[in-house]
């Protein structure tokens, strides 16, 4: 009972209080086949040596033996060791919310050097102190637009990353605000005649992802022009931060938000991430989450502090721009580092690494018989490919060879029937591409002998 806080007699009455007869009761609305009715399958009880020789052997055959070319929104990136080393100073590791700028100096320069690197990496005027994550920090920047057009109506790219569609779902469902969803062009982009189509005079906000959910370049400057031409703001959502290494920023856009988790922040089996928003300066004021200002003191040394508050724990709550005040300052210190570490050279190296990786992979997996590319648009380091067979049991067959061979891109696109999301970062060797490769053909091999193999036509190479 030392870890139940509440006694018998208290969660009673709070059951009462909400109407329910039972803890059962109360979370009736979790699907049944959700609920663990048995025990968990754990060995044990152990002794502490034979708990420590269990973790002994499973790291022994951890995912460090397994290859991944699996991206969709965590990619993994090497991170230079000296991260972690400042990252756990008790300075940083330790600190709270920095409302006592005296007291606050190094977290305070941090999350200013943090902004300044945002700031320069998108072509935008400003940047936030960062937010929980990709996917609520663009749904932040969508509530930005709202505010700032006092329209009702956003217009989203299919190609934006599902799970971040899906965060905004939740979010404005119950707000009166409209969300229209534009289909994706047969180069993988989204569909720009559509997209104009839809635009309205009541349109807020158009929403693209660059490099989009397929890897995709989308066109940001035609994106931006139709957007413009009917008072709507363009905000682009970047999931793979390191592609602005060596592609250009989308400076035609006025919001600019998304995910830095690939700036030496670990996949660590999904979390914490990183998110990131940044936009033109006149819209400062309807910025969510924490900004950090430089001033001079009494004496005209340089410092910095919180400036504009605009969060509900310092203004009432209806004038509040976000509630959002988890802003992950432990990882944009990590994000910050990493980039201060690489530098504008390093950057544009360990991307251009990326984009010889994925273009190889590419290359090598058109070679294979019955596989082929079908988006045509430029990619940086992600990309799909069509399989023949099931996509599933492609899989099944990697993982044997211990490689994480992608995404299944049915789950949210039942379209795509047969396709993999393939993911080629500096962390993967060509030897383990060709590995891949080699599977590949066996399993083609495999399907034409089933009489299962669909004929395709492989695209040809794309460039950016």
């Amino acid at each position: 009972m030392r870890y139940l806080p509440n006694s018998p007699a208290e969660r009673a009455a709070m059951l009462e209080a909400t109407g329910r007869r039972s803890i059962e009761e109360l979370f009736n609305q979790i699907p049944e086949y959700l609920k663990l009715r048995g025990q968990l399958n754990l060995p044990g009880p152990l002794s502490e040596p034979e708990i420590l020789e269990f973790f002994r052997e499973a790291a022994s055959r951890s995912s460090r033996e397994y290859v991944s070319l699996l991206g969709a929104g965590a990619y993994t990136h090497y991170r230079p060791v000296v991260i972690d080393a400042l990252i756990s100073r008790g300075e940083f590791f330790t600190a709270y919310t920095p409302y006592q700028a005296e007291l606050a100096q190094g977290t305070l320069q941090a999350m200013f050097e943090f902004q300044t690197l945002m700031t320069q990496l998108t072509g935008m005027e400003v940047s936030n102190a960062s937010l929980y994550d990709g996917s609520t920090a663009t749904t932040e920047a969508v509530l930005m637009a709202l505010r700032i057009t006092h329209r009702e109506k956003v217009i989203v790219a299919h190609t934006l990353h599902p799970e971040y569609r899906q965060v905004l779902a939740t979010y404005v469902q119950q707000q009166g605000i409209e969300v229209a969803e534009i289909p994706y062009a047969p180069t993988g982009q989204v569909d720009l005649p559509k997209l104009e189509a839809a635009l309205s005079p009541e349109t807020a906000a158009v929403v693209v992802q660059s490099p989009n959910f397929f890897g995709a370049l989308e066109p940001v400057r035609q994106v931006a022009e139709l957007a413009h031409q009917r008072g709507a703001l363009l905000i682009v959502s970047i999931a793979e931060p390191l592609s602005l290494g060596i592609i250009q920023p989308p400076r035609e856009a006025d919001i600019v938000s998304g995910e830095a988790q690939s700036f030496g922040v670990p996949v660590a089996f999904g979390g914490p991430y990183l998110g990131f928003l940044t936009c033109r300066e006149k819209f400062l004021r309807q910025m969510p989450g924490r900004l950090v200002g430089q001033t001079t003191d009494a004496e005209g040394r340089r410092g910095f502090v919180l400036t504009l508050a605009t969060r509900e724990q310092h203004i009432r709550r209806e004038k509040a721009t976000s509630n959002i005040c988890t802003n992950q300052s432990l990882c944009a210190l990590a994000a910050t580092i990493y980039l201060c570490l690489l530098g504008k050279g390093g950057l544009k190296s360990v991307a251009e690494h990326n984009l010889a990786k994925a273009h190889y992979a590419a290359a090598q997996l058109r070679a294979v018989p019955d596989v082929g590319t079908p988006f045509a648009a430029p990619f940086f380091n992600e990309f799909v490919v069509k399989v023949p067979g099931s996509a599933e049991e492609l899989l099944a067959a990697l993982r044997e060879e211990r490689i994480i061979g992608g995404l299944a891109l049915e789950q949210f696109y039942p379209e795509l029937e047969s396709h993999l999301l393939i993911c080629a970062t500096e962390t993967i060797g060509r030897a383990a591409i060709d590995r891949m490769c080699e599977v590949y053909r066996r399993f083609q091999a495999r399907a034409n002998t089933q009489g299962s193999a669909p004929e395709i036509q492989s695209a040809p190479a794309s460039r950016n």
